[in-house]
């Protein structure tokens, strides 16, 4: 009877979290330099669906800010802090490593190389409503991945040490040459434009890129979801793992790719975003506990609303200036984070 209630209870705050995450979609809508009132995003919406006249106190630009601009970066940054949060619950498992977060194993070293590359020499193609910078990013951090995975093999195992280690390395040498293009860039402005990728950034967002990751999301939440079990299982050590039945290094593999396509995906449309990863999962852990088949949905949940509130104070506090959502999610989750080190040592003394 305690498990059945403690099960609703969980499927109760899931609920409660969606609910959370539309309001929070449809404030962030209206808010900014030109407000929007609440009720007037609902008819908005609305109207988009049943083709009804709009009201006379609506004008005609609210439309065109609502769906060209607001709302395709506000559901964006949703699906990017769903993504990160959800990574960082899977490697921080399968490391067994509290401080592990998305960008742990190079993925970011490599996607950030990318994007530098193609800012570097002005590359110019597109596909798949995704830019050069976009494209560079994403295969930079699947490509770093592959390279990380392949220096760490030892027979046919892949033990996590040496892929924390080899990812390291060739993040330290990625970053390296990251720096390298910012120092030597064209002119001001290329190395400007670059910082601000690496801080993290939602102001370009269109529908197409939103429609470009969806597929890569869908995929890699599919896979993560399935092997919620697995994770909870992988929390004994690999031995024990191995004896109730799961493949370690098979279950391990699926989840490292599905996890590095799913943050590559997020990356390259929004930059280096931290502390969403790495913040998130310890939260949600806080309340509601370990079991993986609720802390990934539910950490996804609150990494969409963190951010949401990040890129919302990042586009308002300085207006019309913009601060990178990087500086903002550090300034909130750095103190934090140290909150929850500080209660963690409590709790051991």
């Amino acid at each position: 009877m305690k498990n059945e209630s403690r099960i609703l209870y969980k499927i109760v705050s899931l609920i409660t979290m969606v609910i959370v995450l539309i309001c929070c979609i449809i404030l962030s809508s209206g808010f900014g330099a030109v407000h929007i009132p609440f009720f007037d995003v609902l008819t908005l919406l609305s109207q988009k669906v049943t083709g009804s006249p709009l009201p006379s106190h609506i004008l005609d630009s609210w439309n065109v800010i609502l769906f060209s601009i607001r709302l395709p970066r506000v559901i964006l940054g949703a699906l990017v802090g769903m993504t990160l949060a959800i990574a960082g619950v899977v490697f921080q498992a399968l490391f067994r490593n509290p401080l592990a977060d998305p960008y742990l194993i190079g993925v970011s070293s490599g996607a950030s190389f990318g994007a530098t590359c193609a800012m570097y020499f002005v590359w110019q193609f597109s596909w798949g409503g995704f830019n050069a910078i976009s494209i560079a990013a994403f295969c930079g951090g699947l490509l770093t991945m592959a390279a990380i995975y392949g220096l760490s093999r030892v027979g046919k195992r892949t033990p996590v040490t040496m892929l924390i280690l080899a990812g390291v390395a060739l993040g330290s040498l990625l970053t390296a040459g990251t720096t390298f293009f910012m120092f030597t860039a064209h002119d001001a402005y290329q190395a400007i434009n670059t910082l601000g990728w690496l801080f993290g950034s939602l102001s370009t967002a269109r529908w197409s890129e939103v429609a470009g990751i969806l597929p890569y999301l869908g995929i890699g939440f599919v896979v993560i979801g399935a092997f919620s079990h697995q994770l909870n299982v992988l929390q004994l050590d690999d031995h024990q793992a191995q004896a109730l039945g799961v493949n370690v290094e098979r279950t391990k593999l699926i989840l490292i790719f599905a996890t590095t396509l799913v943050t590559a995906a997020a990356v390259s449309v929004s930059g280096i975003i931290g502390f969403i990863g790495l913040v998130v999962p310890h939260m949600v852990r806080l309340v509601w506990g370990p079991d993986h088949r609720f802390l990934l949905p539910m950490s996804g949940l609150a990494g969409a609303v963190g951010l949401i509130l990040a890129d919302s104070l990042a586009r308002t506090m300085f207006s019309p200036r913009e601060l990178p959502i990087g500086i903002v999610t550090a300034l909130v989750g750095a103190p934090f984070f140290l909150f929850l080190l500080r209660k963690q040592k409590r709790d051991i003394m």
